[in-house]
């Protein structure tokens, strides 16, 4: 079942809304009738959505790392709803990269933490109480990788990883309210990330010293390919965004949603594996050491 009929009169800002699961997110509700704000960075998204969408669509400049961007895009949006409220958040926004624990930059580390993490809590927390008003929606968009972590993902799976922890516990401060969260699990979705995901591990490789050529070059670019290969040969961004209109429209939502290529075999086998057995496939999976399955129990 889904609750009311007339999605016109309810309004949801999408974050990110300038490529990938944002940007189909974004034109898949305004297209479904809802009152959309699309949060970009640049006029020429804010061209391209609008050439894309019905009048019922509003580019909103917003970058989640700025607090004033933030508080602009609150004040318009509040103005624009009144006194419904905003029925729905979609906390999109990200970026990516990889990186061996041993020498990600701790600068490079912040700011992905400062957007994966502490943008979407700044922009909850703006708009929480039109949310509240509204009684409506919240929807976090995190990754597999919080739940089985692989070599070299630990930057971005550790955001994700915190990531869930705050909606977990966002999702129970807020049903006395009537607010409903969601975290939506994706696995492999096919986006314009997988381009920018090399492009920043590039940048940040450029970083290490030279000893890291040696160390872990060859297994780093086995990793990344690996992923960026399934990637790029997943399910698209439009089918992807189906759960996420599910999480607004659905009378009682779920409190989480599995989403894209592997994500709920993933999950699963993130649950029943562990210890050496655990690493033995992930290391096995990626091609990156010649080991033995360990025997028998783990000491």
């Amino acid at each position: 079942m889904t609750v009311g009929t007339d999605l016109g009169r309810k309004a949801v800002l999408v974050t990110g809304a300038s490529s990938g699961i944002g940007r189909a997110a974004a034109l898949n509700l305004d297209r479904l009738g809802f009152t959309v704000f699309a949060s970009v960075r640049k006029e020429r998204d804010a061209e391209d959505l609008r050439a894309q969408a019905s009048p019922r669509l509003t580019p909103v400049f917003l970058d989640v790392t700025e607090p004033r961007t933030i508080a602009d895009a609150e004040e318009k949006i509040r103005r624009a709803v009144g006194a419904s409220g905003l029925w729905g958040l979609v906390n999109n926004a990200g970026i990516s990269f990889r990186a061996p624990i041993e020498l990600v930059p701790l600068e490079d580390l912040r700011r992905l933490f400062e957007v994966n993490v502490f943008g979407h809590l700044a922009v909850t927390q703006a708009f929480l109480p039109l949310i509240r008003q509204a009684r409506g929606r919240i929807v976090m968009i995190s990754s597999i990788t919080a739940m089985i972590v692989t070599s070299y993902h630990g930057p971005y799976s550790a955001g994700k990883a915190c990531l869930n922890a705050f909606s977990d516990a966002l999702r129970l401060e807020m049903k006395p309210f009537g607010v409903r969260v969601a975290t939506l699990i994706y696995g492999g979705v096919r986006t314009p990330i997988w381009d920018k995901i090399e492009t920043e591990t590039d940048a940040v490789a450029a970083k290490f010293p030279a000893g890291y050529a040696r160390l872990y070059a060859e297994n780093q670019r086995k990793a990344l390919a690996f992923f960026v290969e399934r990637g790029r040969s997943s399910l698209s961004a439009e089918k992807s965004i189906r759960p996420i209109v599910r999480a607004l429209t659905a009378r009682r939502p779920k409190g989480a949603y599995f989403v894209g290529t592997g994500a709920r075999l993933y999950g699963t086998l993130g649950r029943l594996l562990s210890g050496r057995l655990r690493d033995w496939v992930i290391l096995r999976s990626l091609g990156l050491t010649k080991v033995e399955a360990p025997r028998g129990p783990e000491a």
